[in-house]
């Protein structure tokens, strides 16, 4: 294992609106976090890039108020879990690795995976790979890479940015991806897990990892889920920003249409995170939706 950083503690704390604990398991040499509110069925919310757990604060009231369980985990490199500082550290293969311990040791079962941006390939992976433990699919903004998936210039002009970028500027982009202006105590707190440039290793990795020809690493396994998701009839919800320039509503249309699902629910007022735009609305339409059977 790689040095990894480990962002102190007390910097996380009184973050606006996030009251909510963290827990901890060591995996493979790290330090992983994330939080556990409520009881009931269990639902796993998967962030992506640059964020971290932060991402769902808005979204978790209202589904754990509904009688469910809500599990945020930070991947490897975000948010409270130790931060790798070698960018070829990290992998597709890996960060789904990693993530599937949190499933067998947590021992969820019958769980809802809500996936959001880079939480998607994860995530859906996951779906497949576990659909022992996983019986329903939420999907926001996300896609799964095969290299032949179109990508849009804003993600473009994104990626070149981030490999020239050493000192990301992680709460800018966020702020750069809501439709509405979140205040600077947002963008500290999405800020303040890296101390410094090495530990943002991960959000810089994150962009270079979508697999852009069908050789590229990821590709086949991108290719793979997409595969088994199309005769995978599992209830599904897929909620899209009616404002992303990163994945537009043409995007999240056409993914769906592969996926063999309805069109995607439009979300209006929102950008690429939507959950900063939209969050309780979000997880009202979630809970309602759980709570429908």
């Amino acid at each position: 294992m790689s040095d990894a950083v480990r962002t102190p503690d007390e910097v996380l704390q009184g973050l606006p609106d996030f009251p909510f604990q963290p827990h901890y398991r060591e995996v493979q040499g790290l330090r992983l976090a994330h939080i556990d509110e409520g009881e009931g069925k269990p639902v796993v919310f998967m962030h992506g890039e640059p964020t971290w757990s932060f991402l769902w604060r808005k979204v978790i009231p209202p589904v754990r108020d509904a009688g469910l369980r809500c599990i945020a985990p930070d991947l490897a490199g975000f948010g409270r879990s130790d931060k790798p500082i070698d960018i070829d550290w990290y992998s597709y293969d890996r960060h789904t690795e990693l993530t599937a311990t949190l499933l067998k040791d947590l021992d969820l079962r019958e769980a809802t995976i809500v996936v959001h941006d880079w939480g998607g390939p994860i995530g859906l992976r996951l779906a497949i790979e576990h659909r022992e433990r996983i019986e329903r699919l939420v999907i926001l903004d996300t896609g799964l890479s095969t290299g032949h998936q179109r990508m849009s210039d804003a993600w473009t002009a994104f990626r070149d940015f981030v490999q020239r970028t050493e000192d990301l500027p992680v709460g800018f982009l966020v702020k750069g991806g809501c439709k509405s202006d979140p205040g600077d105590d947002v963008v500290a707190a999405y800020d303040a897990p890296y101390p410094n440039a090495a530990s943002k290793a991960g959000a810089r990795a994150f962009p270079l990892m979508i697999p852009l020809t069908p050789d590229s690493p990821g590709a086949l396994a991108g290719q793979r889920v997409l595969d088994a998701l199309r005769n995978d009839r599992r209830p599904t919800l897929m909620l899209w920003a009616d404002s992303d320039p990163i994945l537009p509503l043409s995007t999240g249309e056409r993914f769906a249409a592969a996926l063999g699902r309805e069109t995607p629910r439009t979300i209006e007022g929102a950008s690429h995170f939507l959950q900063e735009d939209q969050g309780p609305l979000i997880g009202g339409l979630i809970a309602d939706w759980l709570s429908a059977d």
